[in-house]
């Protein structure tokens, strides 16, 4: 037997030892990132929603750590998914927006926005491309959004991923996504059924399945069989559109039937499962009490979102308020699978495996957020941003600790928020603070040089000053 090993003339001894240590030698984890589409941070039970049915990600939930102080890098879709994507912040790949920063009415614009990028370069390593490097098998299933094709950016596999943010409808045909209508699903259905193929296959080695669907971004399509669920359905904290509701609960089904295929090869136990959203909830569907605003607005209610980090036996239920960000996300990953970062790789954000495995505290770092941007306000009533015009203008965002700076570019003006005392960013207090204040845009100053981050100032010439 030893011959046909390899053993032979190894001491009998020394033969145990090595095929003891052979055998414990343990294949890197399968990854599977769950990134859905403006899920606002109380859009699941686990954070507290009364509203929603989301029972298999509760469960999921129950057995990881929850974040409840995690934060997207950007209040919209395309600049999340390629910080994401790249551990960047936002400066360094210049996405700030979803097509042009000029949104809105150039009369109202009082500054030239940033010319901004809508791909991701391909010069740009992607957390694909380092685990494909390293032996694993990648899996895009969903929205991408961030260049024409995620093959091109490390993914194996493609289900339905492109350029487009969205589809024209969730049934069939769906009209920009390019996957076979012939079945007639759901379009949530189909993207989780191929992915469930894939985790399925039996060739050897780890795989990273990066689950983006497009659910629940609109065109809100519901779920005819689950409608009935929420006829009549109290309203919960200003959640209460049944057809959103449907949504959520159809995507939640679909995960629960991928935790189940996963159990079916016995595979959750060498499985690290994360769950978040690209940015906070879109404000005419549902709303995210107390935080202030919603998707595309940088205060609470726009980058909070819900986090959960899930790996049996290896991570414990447990509930953190950590400030953390997706930035960390990339470096996270890759910790978990044993991965050295080459040294050409910019990261910026932080591995959280010490402080999910060993419950040991991060390090103090501030957060940052960068928009030399316009973005139109779409529902001023309810969503509470800064003025009635837009959702976001020009400007920083940091946050340290307990505090959190609002700096503009347009006006200097700057709001100052004690988010232990004021969650919902309700009282100012740059003026009673003007310590706290320099401290912060000394902070922002410093780090918009390190980064490039460009600062507009030239004046828009069709503005019109009220």
């Amino acid at each position: 037997m030893n011959k046909e090993i390899g053993f032979s003339g190894f001491p009998p001894c020394l033969i145990i030892c090595l095929i003891t240590l052979i055998g414990c030698q343990k294949s890197p984890p399968n990854i599977v990132l769950i990134n859905i589409d403006d899920m606002g941070w109380r859009d699941v039970g686990f954070m507290g929603s009364e509203y929603y049915s989301t029972p298999n990600i509760d469960v999921l939930a129950e057995g990881g750590m929850v974040f409840t102080s995690a934060y997207s890098s950007a209040s919209n879709c395309a600049p999340s998914r390629a910080s994401l994507m790249s551990g960047q912040w936002t400066p360094r790949h210049g996405i700030y927006t979803v097509g042009s920063s000029k949104r809105g009415k150039s009369r109202d614009r009082k500054l030239i926005p940033t010319e901004n990028n809508t791909v991701l370069a391909s010069e740009t390593t992607t957390i694909a491309e380092v685990l494909r490097d390293a032996g694993y098998r990648t899996c895009h299933a969903g929205k991408w959004h961030i260049s024409e094709d995620p093959g091109e950016q490390g993914f194996d596999v493609n289900i339905g991923g492109t350029s487009a943010g969205h589809p024209v409808s969730y049934y069939s045909p769906y009209g920009n996504v390019p996957l076979d209508t012939s079945g007639g699903e759901y379009l949530t259905d189909l993207v989780m059924k191929k992915a469930i193929e894939f985790v399925m296959d039996d060739r050897e080695g780890p795989f990273f399945l990066y689950y983006a669907p497009y659910a629940v971004h609109t065109p809100i399509c519901p779920v005819d069989s689950l409608l009935a669920g929420y006829e009549g359905k109290e309203s919960w904290m200003g959640q209460g559109n049944p057809g959103y509701a449907t949504m959520i609960e159809n995507l939640d089904r679909n995960i629960g039937d991928l935790i189940s295929s996963l159990e079916s090869k016995k595979n959750t136990k060498n499985t690290l499962i994360v769950f978040t959203s690209d940015n906070g909830g879109h404000i005419r569907y549902t709303r995210q009490e107390p935080l202030r605003s919603g998707k595309g607005s940088y205060y609470e209610g726009g980058i909070r979102v819900p986090l959960l980090v899930s790996w049996k036996g290896k991570i414990k239920s447990h509930t953190s308020d950590a400030p953390v960000s997706h930035l960390d996300l990339f470096p996270t990953l890759i910790d978990v699978a044993g991965i050295s970062p080459p040294d050409s790789l910019r990261l910026d954000g932080t591995s959280l495996i010490p402080h999910l495995r060993r419950n040991r505290p991060l390090p103090a770092r501030p957060l940052f957020w960068h928009f030399p941007i316009y973005l139109q306000a779409y529902d001023f009533k309810n969503d509470n941003p800064r003025d009635s015009l837009f959702r976001t203008r020009p400007g920083s965002v940091v946050r340290v600790g307990d505090w959190k700076l609002h700096q503009y570019f347009e006006d200097g003006g700057i709001e100052l928020y004690n988010l232990k005392e004021d969650i919902g960013e309700k009282h100012d207090m740059s003026e009673e603070n003007p310590d706290k204040v320099k401290e912060l845009l000394d902070l922002l100053e410093k780090w918009r040089e390190a980064t490039g981050a460009p600062v507009p100032g030239e004046q828009n010439p069709e503005w019109i000053r009220i």
